[in-house]
């Protein structure tokens, strides 16, 4: 697959293109099913929260989705080309190793959108990657913050495993206290929100909780 991908195609084109083929690959296969969990019921004690999107909001996130992607991140893809080739990035052999309700998680403002697109490629940009491990990184990138925002906590979430990890627990927080100063930005590593304290009304609120359960039991 690699092999012919190589062969049959210039490294623009599979830089370009089909970085942004595999992105939306990556993010619409990953962040759909969680649309179908919303809509069908299915796991909701695992939901974090007890309401539901409706059908039109999905539809229009959605739709706003795809013409945010097509308008802004491929024109960002095809604009940031001669950088990382001229960082030292390629395409050819040989590969780089030789023995890795979601969708909300790209709703947002172009502005944004650029910024952070921008902060995803800088760090590869700066160290010239085979496009093998940008492709790598880009779909990492991608089911992280669809993790942390695809609304549900599951047993085997990595936040039960990683002690700095937010994931879907600790992010969803953020979200659910929209336009205000919600704190718990981050949606991977929680020392920031912690350093800066804007992870206090989290915590409060999980002390609550647990303490909660545990007069009931």
């Amino acid at each position: 697959m690699l092999s012919y991908l190589v062969t049959h195609f210039s490294d623009f084109q599979l830089a370009c293109i089909g970085s942004f083929l595999l992105h939306e690959s990556v993010f619409f296969l990953s962040g759909l099913p969680f649309i179908y969990l919303e809509r069908a019921g299915f796991l909701s004690k695992y939901k974090i929260q007890t309401k539901n999107n409706t059908p039109a909001a999905q539809g229009k996130c959605i739709i706003r989705l795809l013409l945010y992607h097509f308008c802004v991140n491929l024109p960002l893809m095809l604009a940031s080309y001669p950088v990382f080739r001229a960082m030292g990035m390629r395409s050819s052999f040989p590969l780089p190793y030789a023995t890795p309700f979601g969708l909300t998680s790209e709703y947002a403002h172009p502005a944004e959108i650029l910024f952070l697109g921008f902060a995803t490629i800088v760090g590869p940009a700066l160290t010239g990657p085979h496009l093998i491990t940008l492709w790598l990184w880009m779909v990492l990138r991608v089911l992280e913050t669809v993790e942390a925002h695809c609304g549900y906590h599951f047993p085997w979430s990595l936040s039960n495993f990683l002690p700095l990890y937010g994931g879907a627990d600790f992010h969803d927080y953020h979200h659910r206290l929209l336009y205000t100063k919600s704190g718990n930005y981050s949606s991977t590593f929680v020392y920031m929100d912690w350093i800066f304290g804007t992870d206090k009304g989290y915590r409060r609120l999980k002390s609550l909780k647990e303490n909660g359960d545990t007069k009931q039991t």
